[in-house]
């Protein structure tokens, strides 16, 4: 069997169907690839429509654990998976029509660790054409190691930009960390610094549904909380990565440039997230002081291709001095704070 499809699956009636008809919609045939739905406790009707597609289509399979969380559920998913390769995949995203054997073949091919491909933003399931004309004669560009390509051309959070060699993702033992936000963020720059080589596939194969009120733009205070620690987790998961990089050659000095300031991006947002927050002074000094200690904060590495910008430059100064932070956020987070 070739690939392994990963769609964890949570309270997503209204997408879910959407999704698997995108798996389906490939140029491979069913014994070479298998969509494994991981419901993780959901309420709805999410399990129904799952199960109706199991029942028509026999690479479709269903399998059901306790609300755990993404990382949880998709964690299950590594270990019931028997493809050669891997894909995650959001259950609100989907796929272009006929790209999955272009991009495994790539993959067999090359012999590669991962591959990525491209993505494009949608709010609607309407795009299901590649916009990538004569995919016959696509090159992919080949990186001889996960560090040369994250020097080479940066590399994305989400994972769902990635299909990865099963064998060696069980090998290299990385998983998804369990009740954090910011985990595809680790998981993904986790595998690269360990990745062999990596190919970069022209193609447009991926389709991000932007959909209103996810929990990723909740302003719950409890929610708009945790999502500030976990900012900070995922800054500290990236100094003990950072950390493990040899600066030995050009590549792995512009890897590591490009890690800390990624890195240093979590804390410039988690700051501003902070003065809208309900989080008491005195942790927000504690957080500061532990990202010092790691070299995440002040922020010298963030202003570089990502974020350049005039006000980016201003709101990163303002956000280096200390004392004049605290006492904006003593002035400002009264009133921008978001209340029951």
């Amino acid at each position: 069997m070739r690939l392994s499809i990963i769609v964890p699956v949570f309270n997503v009636e209204k997408y879910i169907s959407g999704c698997i008809d995108s798996l389906i919609n490939q140029n491979l045939g069913t014994h070479n690839y298998e969509i494994l739905i991981i419901n993780d406790g959901s309420k709805d009707n999410s399990i129904s429509i799952a199960n109706s597609y199991a029942k028509k289509y026999k690479n479709v399979l269903v399998y059901s654990q306790e609300n755990q969380g993404v990382g949880a559920a998709r964690n299950k998913g590594v270990k019931l998976a028997k493809g050669d390769y891997i894909y995650f995949i959001d259950p609100d995203d989907y796929l272009a029509s006929n790209v999955l054997k272009t991009i495994l073949d790539c993959a067999d091919w090359h012999k590669v660790d991962i591959v990525t491909f491209m993505s494009c933003k949608t709010t609607f399931f309407n795009i299901n054409n590649s916009n990538t004309d004569n995919t016959s004669s696509l090159k992919a560009k080949i990186s001889k190691n996960g560090i040369e390509y994250i020097a080479d051309r940066g590399f994305k959070n989400e994972v769902w930009w990635y299909i990865i060699n099963r064998e060696f993702l069980v090998t290299s033992g990385v998983c998804f960390i369990h009740g954090r936000w910011m985990e595809d963020a680790i998981f993904t720059v986790s595998l690269l610094i360990e990745a062999g080589k990596v190919a970069y596939l022209p193609l447009d194969a991926h389709r991000h549904v932007k959909v209103e009120g996810s929990a990723m733009t909740s302003k719950e205070p409890e929610h708009y909380l945790k999502v500030i620690y976990d900012n900070e987790n995922a800054a500290v998961e990236y100094a003990k990565l950072i950390e493990r990089i040899k600066e030995d050659t050009p590549q792995s000095k512009k890897c590591i440039t490009r890690l800390k300031a990624r890195q240093q991006s979590f804390v410039f947002f988690m700051m501003i997230r902070i003065m809208k927050s309900v989080i008491k002074l005195k942790n927000v000094k504690l957080i500061l002081k532990n990202l010092t200690k790691i070299g995440a904060y002040p922020l010298n590495s963030f202003i570089g291709n990502d974020y350049n910008g005039i006000v980016y430059r201003l709101i990163t100064k303002v956000l280096n001095i200390k004392r004049a932070y605290f006492i904006l956020f003593i002035i400002c987070n009264p009133f921008l704070r978001f209340k029951k």
